[in-house]
């Protein structure tokens, strides 16, 4: 691995917008299958990414 790459562990927590979606669904299957169990998903309603403010809260506790 060179300097530009860097193994994500995991057990990183790691966000996924979308992830009902074609692309999106898609990516969690991919992150499962290689070991990633500690995926953060929330549907539109628990989260519209539209609101500022509560995009800003989310992050904020969630820490992805």
């Amino acid at each position: 691995m060179d300097s530009s790459t860097q193994a994500l562990s995991t057990a990183a927590r790691i966000y996924v917008a979308g992830h009902r979606g074609l692309a999106g669904s898609a990516f969690v299957r991919t992150l499962q299958k290689n070991g990633y169990r500690n995926l953060i998903l929330r549907t539109h309603g628990e989260l519209d990414l539209a609101e500022g403010p509560a995009v800003a809260r989310f992050f904020a506790s969630e820490r992805p």
